[in-house]
């Protein structure tokens, strides 16, 4: 027996149409792509960073372009800032967040022996604390609202593999992915789906200086694709967790590398 596939149907699993997204860290790189192809697959997106005037700005070319979005002030390191903007985000767009990209993300490299106190614990507010914090208000709000949603940890590789000089960030990544499958597990009951994304090397504001660098444009030259990642090629991972076209994934890791942590050297 032949089964019928319409494209159209396909496509419909991957709409967002009418849903409320929060990206952090959305005022540039990864965070910028990910706000405008959550909005251009239909959804609601609410562009949220530390710097309000970064996120005011992609918010406007999302709305240039046709699409929904507002900008809104929110420090995933500090809680008491989570509640206010997601009142703000369900008063301009009529409900509650729906999709959580926890993106916002920071790196201070120091070899282990010499890093400060400072240089772990403001990673550690950013790249762990700050998911756990957004992710614990908006399932609150979710679970109050009866509604289920999709909650996407961005990570890395260095979640999976050791890098020299970067054990505050590799760490916090690590214990990210892990932190995707307790929440995983604690919000199935209410439909809360959570996965992630551990994308390997893409250029971002933060990471540009190094792949600028002769050391950096060896280690690119190192990589299995001889390449850095495109950013618009987290677009069809990010859409899949984002959308029902992943409603059977919970607690998954897809990672986006072209093979870089699966070879041995």
């Amino acid at each position: 027996m032949t089964t019928q596939v319409e494209a159209g149907e396909v496509l419909k699993r991957f709409s967002l149409e009418g849903r409320v997204a929060l990206v952090t860290g959305s005022g540039s790189g990864l965070g910028e792509r990910m706000a405008h192809v959550l909005a251009a697959a239909g959804a609601k997106v609410a562009c949220v960073a530390r710097r309000l005037e970064r996120v005011e700005s992609v918010a406007a070319a999302i709305r240039d372009g046709g699409g929904q979005a507002m900008a809104c002030r929110m420090d995933v390191g500090d809680k008491a800032s989570i509640g206010p903007a997601l009142d703000a985000i369900a008063a301009r767009f009529g409900g509650p967040v729906e999709i959580l990209v926890n993106n916002a993300g920071a790196t201070d490299p120091t070899v282990f022996y010499q890093m400060t106190e400072e240089q772990w614990t403001s990673v550690l507010d950013v790249n762990l604390s700050g998911p756990f914090y957004a992710s614990q208000v908006v399932a609150q709000r979710l679970i109050a609202a009866g509604k289920g949603g999709s909650i996407i940890n961005i990570a890395s590789i260095l979640g999976h593999l050791a890098y020299p000089n970067f054990i505050n960030y590799g760490t916090t990544k690590g214990a990210l992915l892990h932190m995707t499958r307790y929440m995983a597990l604690d919000l199935l009951p209410h439909g809360i789906r959570v996965n992630a994304i551990a994308p390997g090397y893409f250029p971002s504001e933060m990471t540009n200086p190094f792949y600028e660098s002769e050391a950096g444009k060896k280690e690119i030259d190192n990589l299995p694709a001889k390449r850095l990642g495109r950013l618009e090629e987290l677009d069809g991972p990010l859409l899949l967790l984002a959308s029902e076209a992943s409603s059977y994934m919970n607690g998954s890791v897809l990672t986006v590398d072209y093979g870089h942590s699966v070879r041995l050297s």
